[in-house]
């Protein structure tokens, strides 16, 4: 089956676009494309995307999974557990590793809520 070209008639719209027009249409329809996915990533998350986080942070698989557990029963989770951990090591100055351990071991969750105005 022949394909009909239709390619001219297609691109009549654009056929008085400048090089620059072309390029900030293609940028603006990105834009349409990704802003709602990017308010999806951030408006949902599970705990098993929160542990991936933090294995990305250098925390073990046990580590991560006390880290997200906690965050669940302190209903910090939508923050986002990397996050909670990287607020809290700004807040008492420690690293985000000892920070992230401390978290895990049920410490300095008063720390985490007030960095998220939660009491």
């Amino acid at each position: 089956m022949e394909r009909k070209d239709d390619f001219a008639r297609r691109r009549r719209h654009l056929a008085d676009l400048s090089e620059a027009d072309l390029e900030q249409r293609f940028w603006s329809l990105t834009g349409e494309l990704v802003d709602p996915l990017l308010e999806l990533a951030r408006t949902h998350t599970t705990p098993s995307i929160e542990r991936s986080v933090l294995l990305r942070m250098g925390f073990s698989s046990l580590e991560a999974g006390a880290i997200v557990a906690a965050t669940l029963d302190h209903d910090l989770i939508s923050k986002g557990a990397g996050h909670v951990v990287y607020k809290v090591a700004l807040r008492t100055g420690l690293s985000v590793r000892e920070a992230g351990l401390a978290l895990a071991e049920n410490r300095l969750w008063e720390e985490a809520t007030a960095a998220f105005g939660r009491s």
